[in-house]
C-alpha cells in the first residue's frame, strides 16, 4: 500500500456498495470500524442521490477489540433486517475489519435470518473497487438466480414472442450510466427487443431470480457485468453482446450484433440520423481537428472506446493511451498497438502526469485527476471516465452511448479546443483598451469606454495590433514551430549537451507567448531542440525565428 492524495479506485467494499446502492430492496451489512462510513459521501454529495446508501455499518471502536466484535456484527445484522425488511442482504468486511477475521459470511449463515444472506469475500489488500463491484454482482446473480427456470420458446410466425435481453453492468457512481440506459432502451425498442431485466441498477433480488428468462445478455460495462455474463452463458446458455456502443461506428456494430441474436431487422435502428457527429467531424468548421494529438486515460472500456473514436471518427492522433484497472490491461495493450503507442497501465496519478507532460498532447481525455493534471500543464481536457466529481453527474440528459451519446462526445471533446483558441485571443489582446478589465461589459452603455480622440485612439491601438499583424504571428508560428514533427529536429552538434536548461531572453519569451497556450509548450520544446542542435545556450528572438524558418522548410 502507499499513501497518496488521490486514488482511481477505492477498496473492493466500495464496489460492493455501488452495487447495493444501485439495486432496490437489497441491504449491505458492512463490518467496519468508526471512520469507514466516509463512503456515504460518494453517493449523497458527488452523485447527488436523494437518500443514503442501503448500508449498515457495525462501527466498532478501539475499546471493542478486547470484547466480542462478532456479536457486534450479529446484532447489527439482525437490526438491519428488522428495520429495512430487505429481500436479501449482502455481508462483508471493510479493509480494516478484515484484519480481525470475524468471518461475516459464516456469522450470518449461523443466524438463520428470514432472508437470503450472501457472503462476500473481497480481498481488500489485493483487489480494488471495480473488481469488488463485479464480484459482488456475480455472487448476487449466482446465489439468487432460479436455476430451475425454463426459458419460454420463441416460437415462429404470428405467435412468436419478442426476443428478450438482460442489460448488465450499470451501477451507482457510474459515468453517465443513467443516461446511457435511456439510449439503449431506444435502440432496443426500434429493434423490437424486450428488456427482461436491467441489473444491478434498479433491480431487486426478486428480479434477479428471473434473469435466466432472457434470450441473451447485453454487457454494457464489462468491468462490472462481464463475470456474471460468463456465468449466465454457462448456466442458461445465454449468449452475450459485448460491443460497447460508444461512438457512431461502435453503435452501428452494436445494433448489428443485437439484431443478429434477436433475429430482427437492424434497419429501423440504423436509420437513426440524430447523430450530427459524422458530418460535423468532416465539415469545414471542424477540419482544424485533424491530427490533433490526444492523450487518453481512464477505465479500460471508456479509454478503448475514446481511442477508437479519436482515431477513426475525428481524425485525431492518439499519442498516449492507458488505464488504471489492471484486470483489463489486455484490451488496452491491443488498442495501443493499433494506435502505435506504448500502453500505460498504472494507478499512480504521478506516473500519468509524467506521461502526459512527455507526450505533449493538444487535448487530454481522462478522469477527474487528468482534469487537474491538464489544468496544471495548461492543456485542454475533457472527462470521459470515472472517477469523476459532481459536475459530471449533470441534471440534464448527457449520455455517452448511442447516436445521441456521439453528439455529446463531439461537443465535450471539441469545445475545450475551441475555447482554448478564444482564451488565447483574449489573452493576446488583454492590453487593448476595449478588452481591459477596467472597461467593463461592452454591451452595457454605462460601462462602455469613453470615446478617445482619433490621434490618441490610433496611438493606443496600433502598438497593440502591430505585433499581431506580423507574418511570424499565430498561424505561421503554430504551423511551423508547434506542428513540426519530431523527425524534422536536427541531430545535436557533437560538442553540445541538450540539458533542457536554456536562457530565454525577455523579448523571445514575449514572442513565444503570442502562440496559443495549448500548443505553446510544444513550440518551446521544438525551439529548444533546435537551439541544442545548433549549440546555442541562449535563445533570443533571432534563434526563435531561425527555428521557425527551419521547420518551415
Amino acid at each position: 500500500m502507499q499513501l497518496a492524495v488521490w486514488t482511481y479506485e477505492g477498496p473492493p467494499h466500495v464496489g460492493a456498495m455501488r452495487v447495493a446502492t444501485a439495486m432496490e430492496k437489497l441491504h449491505y451489512v458492512l463490518h467496519a470500524p468508526q471512520g469507514d462510513t466516509y463512503a456515504d459521501l460518494l453517493f449523497t454529495m458527488i452523485e447527488r442521490r436523494g437518500k443514503r446508501p442501503p448500508v449498515t455499518y457495525t462501527t466498532f471502536e478501539a475499546r471493542d477489540l478486547g470484547k466480542d466484535t462478532a456479536q457486534i456484527f450479529q446484532d447489527a445484522a439482525r437490526e438491519a433486517v428488522a428495520r429495512f425488511n430487505p429481500q436479501a442482504i449482502i455481508v462483508g468486511a471493510s479493509c480494516t475489519a478484515e484484519l480481525i477475521q470475524d468471518d461475516p459470511g459464516g456469522l450470518s449463515e449461523a443466524m438463520d435470518l428470514p432472508c437470503p444472506a450472501i457472503a462476500l469475500e473481497l480481498p481488500s489488500y489485493q483487489r480494488k473497487e471495480n473488481w469488488g463491484a463485479a464480484e459482488t454482482f456475480y455472487q448476487i446473480v449466482r446465489n439468487l438466480a432460479d436455476k430451475n427456470l425454463v426459458r419460454e420458446p420463441r416460437g415462429q410466425g404470428e405467435n412468436a414472442r419478442k426476443a428478450r435481453a438482460n442489460i448488465l453492468g450499470p451501477t451507482a457512481l457510474g459515468f453517465r450510466h443513467r443516461d446511457d440506459l435511456v439510449e439503449i432502451h431506444k435502440i432496443l425498442d426500434q429493434l423490437g427487443v424486450e428488456v427482461n431485466l436491467v441489473a444491478p441498477l434498479g433491480a431487486t433480488p426478486e428480479d434477479i431470480k428471473r434473469i435466466g428468462a432472457a434470450d441473451f445478455n447485453i454487457v454494457l460495462y464489462p468491468e462490472i457485468g462481464d463475470e456474471a455474463a460468463r456465468w449466465l452463458e454457462r448456466t442458461f446458455a445465454q449468449p452475450a453482446v459485448r460491443t460497447v456502443p460508444i461512438g457512431v461506428g461502435a453503435t452501428r456494430s452494436f445494433i448489428a450484433d443485437v439484431a443478429e441474436l434477436a433475429g430482427a431487422d437492424p434497419t429501423p435502428a440504423l436509420g437513426d440520423t440524430s447523430s450530427r457527429m459524422p458530418w460535423w467531424s468532416r465539415s469545414v468548421d471542424s477540419t482544424y481537428l485533424t491530427s490533433k494529438r490526444v492523450f487518453i486515460f481512464g477505465d479500460a472500456t471508456h479509454a478503448v472506446a475514446a481511442a477508437r473514436i479519436a482515431r477513426e471518427e475525428l481524425g485525431f492522433e492518439v499519442c498516449g493511451l492507458g488505464c488504471y484497472n489492471r484486470e483489463f490491461a489486455r484490451d488496452i495493450r491491443a488498442e495501443a498497438a493499433r494506435c502505435g503507442v506504448e500502453p500505460l497501465i498504472t494507478d499512480d496519478h504521478l506516473a500519468v502526469e509524467d506521461a502526459i507532460a512527455a507526450a505533449a498532447p493538444e487535448l487530454v481525455l481522462g478522469t477527474q485527476m487528468e482534469r487537474h493534471i491538464a489544468k496544471r500543464l495548461g492543456l485542454p481536457c475533457a472527462v470521459i471516465s470515472a472517477p469523476v466529481h459532481v459536475q459530471d453527474f449533470p441534471a440534464r440528459h448527457s449520455p455517452q452511448m448511442g447516436f445521441e451519446g456521439a453528439n455529446v462526445i463531439f461537443d465535450t471533446w471539441v469545445h475545450p479546443l475551441v475555447m482554448g483558441l478564444e482564451e488565447h485571443l483574449l489573452t493576446m489582446f488583454r492590453e487593448d483598451f476595449e478588452f481591459s478589465d477596467e472597461a467593463g461589459a461592452s454591451h452595457h452603455a454605462a460601462h462602455s469606454p469613453r470615446p478617445m480622440p482619433r490621434p490618441a485612439m490610433a496611438q493606443a491601438i496600433e502598438p497593440a495590433m502591430e505585433p499581431a499583424m506580423e507574418p511570424a504571428m499565430i498561424g505561421a508560428q503554430v504551423a511551423d514551430l508547434a506542428e513540426a514533427p519530431l523527425s524534422d529536429i536536427p541531430a545535436p552538434a557533437a560538442d553540445t549537451a541538450q540539458t533542457g536548461a536554456f536562457a530565454w531572453t525577455d523579448e523571445a519569451e514575449r514572442e513565444l507567448r503570442k502562440i496559443p497556450f495549448f500548443v505553446r509548450g510544444k513550440a518551446r520544446r521544438n525551439t529548444e531542440n533546435y537551439a541544442a542542435a545548433e549549440g546555442r545556450a541562449r535563445i533570443d528572438l533571432e534563434t526563435l525565428y531561425d527555428a521557425k524558418a527551419h521547420y518551415a522548410r
